[in-house]
């Protein structure tokens, strides 16, 4: 019997193999130093998650609490201190063999749940590389922009789309 699929934080130790997914996943221009992607697992609204079966890491999703509406230039270096007003989902990438597990799913799901338990209540994210299909099926639509966002928006490639979610809470209607 296969072992099952946690979803836990993403730690310093995943690094090499979460830089190994996002080569394999994504273009060149969207690959970010491991400065960058390891900026983004220690800000205090990190909610950077791993997927991992048997100790391997599978996927892994970058988010964290952001300003609304300011995405950061890919390759950036992010640092504390600003507010933390939307969840902003900057990356996400599954090993090419285990697509169709939900693995994506699953730990999206997860950043939505610690994100509104700490009173998060939007998500934000640039759907780069046709991906804005997979993205509306989790909930996110795409926005009118600004000028000045839509500038940055095309820093993530010609098919890169502005997209936002409101994040479901378990309260009583």
């Amino acid at each position: 019997m296969a072992a099952e699929i946690a979803i836990e934080r993403l730690q310093r130790s995943d690094l090499p193999a979460a830089l190994q997914l996002q080569s394999a996943a994504y273009p060149a221009f969207l690959v970010e130093e491991e400065a960058a992607f390891a900026s983004r697992m220690v800000l205090r609204a990190s909610y950077c998650l791993a997927a991992k079966r048997d100790g391997r890491l599978l996927g892994y999703l970058l988010a964290h609490g952001w300003a609304s509406g300011s995405p950061p230039p890919v390759g950036t270096v992010l640092a504390d201190g600003g507010p933390s007003e939307v969840l902003f989902v900057h990356d996400l990438a599954v090993g090419s063999a285990l697509r169709g597990l939900k693995i994506g799913d699953r730990l999206a799901a997860r950043a939505f749940a610690l994100a509104a338990v700490d009173g998060l209540r939007r998500a934000e994210l640039i759907a780069v590389e046709g991906a804005a299909e997979y993205w509306r099926r989790l909930g996110f639509a795409e926005e009118e922009t600004s000028e000045a966002l839509l500038s940055k928006v095309r820093g993530y490639g010609p098919a890169a789309r502005w997209m936002s979610a409101a994040i479901p809470t378990n309260e009583p209607a």
